[in-house]
């Protein structure tokens, strides 16, 4: 089949037209179709989706106050997630984001009062976070070297990240008090947590010779098919 000047001409302008359709429209999906389809997200929970619509705006505008401001809601909402799986780290992080993406829309909309109220939710939020670790490290400090104050300070410090410094923590904890099991328990269970599996089921064993009650102690040796060794026979009655 041969095709004429005229209709290669008329080839040329179809495909022309339909690159500039493709261009503007964003392969089929606009600005504001990302911005609906995250507050559609939103609403429904789906938080990761959500962060993924938005953030695609984000790349297309990224000076937007609107789309900066509900991108700091979604990592409000993970931080809030992660806080109540006890993931301290994570929620900070998701904080730190959060004031990030609210300060931003500040800077793009002066005097924003939406994002400058929930920057300073996000700021309080932190603050309840850093007060926390401090009442553990004064209760440690003040209130009197116990393996219980201990034990709370290092799975606070755990839960921010900062290993070395729990296992420090436990460590004392154990020291203080060597005939606790529960602190025992309480090192053996972090050390599993670090993978340092023959040292933490040492710590558990340990638990389990001072008192073999210690809640957990015997449930997970068993799961790691580690040896019961022989207890204290008056273990339990003090």
């Amino acid at each position: 089949m041969i095709v004429g000047q005229s209709g290669i001409r008329k080839l040329v302008i179809s495909l022309s037209m339909v690159m500039v359709c493709v261009s503007i429209c964003g392969c089929g999906t606009t600005y504001g179709r990302l911005r609906l389809e995250g507050h559609r997200a939103m609403a429904s929970q789906d938080y990761r989706a959500a962060r993924a619509f938005f953030g695609e705006a984000h790349e297309r505008k990224a000076g937007d106050a609107e789309n900066l401001f509900d991108l700091g809601m979604v990592c409000m909402r993970y931080a809030q997630e992660r806080s109540e799986q006890r993931n301290e780290p994570a929620a900070l992080r998701e904080l730190d984001q959060a004031v990030w993406y609210f300060s931003r829309a500040i800077e793009s909309r002066p005097g924003m009062q939406s994002a400058t109220m929930a920057k300073n939710h996000a700021l309080e939020l932190k603050g309840q976070y850093d007060s926390a670790l401090g009442e553990a490290e004064w209760a440690a400090a003040f209130v009197g070297p116990s393996a219980r104050a201990y034990m709370y300070l290092a799975s606070e410090l755990e839960e921010r990240g900062d290993v070395d410094a729990a296992l420090l923590r436990y460590r004392q904890a154990v020291a203080i008090e060597p005939h606790n099991a529960t602190a025992h328990a309480a090192l053996g269970r972090f050390l599993l947590r670090q993978d340092r599996t023959d040292a933490g089921i040492e710590s558990l064993q340990q638990a389990y010779e001072l008192d073999p009650l210690t809640p957990g102690v015997v449930e997970s040796l068993t799961d790691l098919r580690a040896p019961l060794p022989r207890s204290n026979p008056d273990a339990g009655n003090s």
